[in-house]
């Protein structure tokens, strides 16, 4: 069985946590003195809960799984980090993550000082195992893949992860932001059978919360313990929390705007596939679509000029001629279709 705890850094697992106010005392009381707070002006004069307990109360129902087995951070993007800052040794481990994919990993490895090795994914964006158990050395601490993919927007095949999940000696992350959009189901329940594997969801996405910054790492109990040891105090704010929490009590409304988005992007994608635009459309399990247009940096310019953003992948790997759409409501679709079609 693989050990967790031989993948930690040495430094970090002799590293004692800073321990707050609101850590060592967690209960009822009515007069609090403990944590130097100003004692007008509640409820926002306390420290937030650390460890954000009845949000990962409600996010355990939803997801059906435990609260040790849920970490909650500032966004995503603060779990990416924080996996390599506790797992890989600066100037000597290294990551490997396919590409094109995310920028962060890349981003989050090079302000740490690790090593991202890339692996380009064959033809139609697809994973291949082999190239990616391939590449990993003894100093791999982590392997990054995200599903649905960015840009490509393809969910991964599970079979190839579940491939580098059995024969990787180190961490599987499986970033799942795009998940809620797609028809296949999440890995979540991969959990049991693969200590190293965590997998990432957010509210960014589906939950339209982006502006709050709430992500989530779902892992082993034993991985938990070392992102909540590492990540600062008060990580995730009590506003923060409260909208999560007003956001995930209303799931009706989040499945009927996933019904919307996946009837849009059906249509979107005929069209841009169809004359008079006939474009090459990607396959896409996320809310946004790949398309090849030819010459993607001037039909970008053209679309900012009527006040129209999308997103130019041009230069990215396997990407060229390439711009990303985000589906948006049926009105800001049918005018994005109206401007390319002029």
């Amino acid at each position: 069985m693989l050990n967790i705890n031989d993948l930690i850094r040495s430094s970090i697992r002799a590293m004692k946590p800073y321990s707050s106010a609101r850590n060592e005392f967690h209960g009822e009381a009515s007069i609090f003195l403990d944590a130097n707070e100003n004692p007008w002006n509640p409820p926002y004069n306390r420290y937030p809960d650390p460890l954000q307990r009845e949000l990962k109360g409600r996010i355990s129902e939803l997801k059906d799984i435990s609260p040790e087995h849920i970490f909650i951070g500032n966004g995503s993007d603060e779990a990416i980090d924080l996996v390599i800052r506790a797992f890989c040794e600066p100037s000597i481990d290294n990551i490997v993550t396919i590409t094109p994919s995310y920028g962060m990993y890349e981003v989050a490895a090079e302000m740490n000082n690790v090593k991202c090795v890339k692996v380009e994914l064959d033809p139609g964006f697809k994973l291949n195992a082999d190239a990616i158990l391939n590449t990993v050395d003894e100093h791999t601490k982590a392997v990054y893949l995200c599903s649905p993919n960015n840009p490509s927007g393809n969910v991964l095949n599970r079979e190839e992860i579940y491939r580098i999940l059995k024969y990787f000696r180190g961490l599987v992350v499986v970033d799942e932001a795009y998940i809620d959009f797609a028809t296949s189901p999440s890995l979540l329940d991969g959990l049991v059978g693969f200590p190293n594997l965590i997998v990432f969801q957010t509210l960014s996405k589906a939950w339209g919360a982006a502006a709050i910054r709430l992500g989530m790492a779902f892992a082993s109990p034993e991985i938990i313990a070392v992102l909540n040891k590492m990540k600062y105090p008060y990580n995730v704010s009590r506003l923060t929390q409260e909208y999560a929490l007003k956001v995930l009590s209303n799931v009706e409304e989040m499945q009927r705007q996933l019904k919307l988005i996946r009837s849009e992007r059906e249509r979107v994608a005929d069209a841009l596939s169809r004359p008079p635009l006939s474009y090459k459309v990607y396959p896409s399990d996320s809310n946004f679509i790949l398309t090849e247009v030819g010459d993607a940096n001037k039909l970008y310019a053209k679309l900012v000029k009527q006040g129209i953003v999308v997103r130019n992948r041009n230069s990215i790997t396997l990407c060229q001629g390439c711009i990303r759409i985000t589906i948006g409501t049926p009105e800001e679709n049918d005018a994005l279709l109206a401007a390319l079609s002029s």
